[in-house]
């Protein structure tokens, strides 16, 4: 009903003959007004002018990093260039987190720290408010990464010999460090998501009989679905829940080490037959995904998931950056729209640049994975020392650039900013909401539990950018440096 033929039908409901009765004038003149606030759109009913936005910015040139600005306000401007307009109304997928991974070095280098500064770090990373960066997810792995200073799993053996009932079984190194190190971080966050990841089967169960490369033998599918069961419930009785786990990092690059390849149909086939039945028979809620591997093969997770008897087990499907591009992950969705999916690493080099990683990072995974339907966003790792140790022989990163570097003192490196300016601000529990991509000016926009606003904007260009935020009938003028990253909030 438009304005005009709502005013016929109040009149003739109204009974009243055309005069100049000022209190029928007044009637119609409310009638009118209550007819154009129904037809109002709700971001026209609710007008932010003057509502103030606060807002943290990391530059190219390291000037400021993760820095409050003076706030901005909302303002009734006309506004017509580089306009990002934010729609509440339109949601995409709820957020589980922004975080790293906790390697076995990682723990290490933490859990030597002395124990009140250790403290005070662990507070900054995974506290939530205006004094910590709020990591809402970590991934861990299970056994060894090729970032411990030496291969191993829980089930270690020599040669020759094997261990079916996994009598053996005990988590080792893991125990000194990485266990007390995650003890620390969920009394501080106790609703930190974990996500585990193998990067090889014990070599007793292997077709190589070695912790680097070859695969999972198939006499050993049934043990080794054990061998994850039991460290699940290990973990649990430790005080330690894991939400999910990938039952193989990488499962494509045999050239870690640690490693382990398993091809999408052996993964179809363990998960169908093996894992998912004895993670359900043990009572497990942990979530089961698929993957783990680059945005080049997406067939992969696709092949897995066409398989119905697998499926019906699997969340998700997890992605790194290595080889492919961004919009791989919206590949799946587009196929498999009920399942989710997640980023869980990619690296930043001790050779690289502080603004060059800034920018690639964040265009590509702070904002372009969950443009691609991610829930997560994790970057590969958390802490080394300052010959970027420890790391295996024969496999091992010897140039993976924690997101802390731990010495004498602490440096936080360029990771901890690209993670900073979602995890301080987007905690888990977050929707991703509707905001218009610009050339030269990629971002994402989410609705927090605590229904603030948040908005993350890249400035993708060599010069200095002017762009207005639209919300509701209010905009916001803004600006930012060449290759700057700004997270805005209201």
């Amino acid at each position: 009903m438009n304005l005009f033929s709502g005013l016929s039908l109040l009149h003739w409901r109204a009974k009243v003959p055309p005069s100049t009765n000022i209190t029928y004038f007044y009637f119609l003149f409310a009638a009118a007004m209550t007819l154009m606030l129904a037809q109002c759109t709700p971001s026209q009913k609710a007008a932010p002018k003057g509502q103030l936005v606060d807002y943290w910015v990391t530059s190219a040139d390291q000037s400021q990093k993760l820095t409050k600005q003076t706030p901005l306000f909302f303002k009734d401007t006309v506004w017509n260039e580089s306009l990002i307009t934010i729609d509440t109304a339109t949601t995409f997928q709820t957020m589980d987190g922004f975080g790293y991974t906790l390697t076995g070095g990682s723990a290490f280098h933490i859990w030597k720290m002395n124990s009140d500064k250790r403290a005070a770090l662990l507070k900054e990373l995974f506290a939530a408010g205006p004094d910590g960066l709020g990591i809402s997810y970590l991934r861990i792995s299970i056994g060894s990464s090729d970032l411990n200073d030496h291969p191993f799993t829980y089930n270690d053996l020599p040669k020759g010999k094997t261990d079916v009932s996994l009598e053996h079984f005990d988590l080792g190194p893991d125990a000194k460090d990485v266990v007390p190190v995650l003890k620390e971080i969920v009394a501080i966050n106790p609703s930190l998501k974990i996500l585990g990841s193998p990067w090889s089967a014990p070599a007793w169960m292997k077709t190589n009989e070695s912790l680097k490369g070859g695969s999972l033998k198939p006499t050993y599918y049934e043990v080794y679905a054990r061998y994850l069961v039991k460290y699940l419930q290990t973990m649990q009785e430790q005080g330690i829940t894991l939400d999910a786990i990938t039952l193989q990092n990488e499962p494509e690059n045999p050239k870690n080490n640690p490693s382990m390849v398993m091809t999408a149909p052996e993964q179809a086939m363990f998960i169908k037959n093996f894992a998912g039945p004895q993670l359900r028979k043990a009572g497990l809620k942990t979530k089961i995904i698929l993957f783990d591997h680059n945005c080049d093969h997406p067939e992969y997770p696709i092949t897995v998931l066409k398989d119905t008897a697998a499926a019906k087990y699997v969340d998700g499907s997890a992605f790194h950056l290595y080889l492919g591009t961004i919009d791989a992950l919206s590949q799946v969705h587009d196929q498999f729209p009920n399942k989710n999916l997640y980023f869980t690493e990619q690296w930043t080099s001790a050779e690289g640049k502080f603004d060059g990683d800034l920018r690639w990072h964040t265009k590509n995974l702070i904002i372009g994975a969950p443009r691609h339907w991610s829930k997560t966003v994790l970057e590969w790792n958390l802490a080394a020392d300052y010959e970027n140790k420890p790391f295996t022989d024969s496999g091992g990163c010897d140039r993976c650039l924690g997101a802390i570097t731990i010495g004498d003192s602490v440096r936080r490196n360029v990771s901890y900013y690209i993670i900073g300016h979602a995890s301080k601000f987007v905690p888990d529990g977050s929707v991703r909401i509707a905001s218009d991509d610009l050339p030269g000016l990629p971002n994402i926009a989410y609705l927090t539990p605590q229904k603030k606003k948040v908005l993350i904007v890249l400035n993708d260009s060599d010069a200095a950018k002017e762009f207005g935020i639209r919300y509701k009938n209010g905009v916001v003028k803004a600006s930012l440096p060449a290759g700057a990253v700004a997270t805005f909030v209201w």
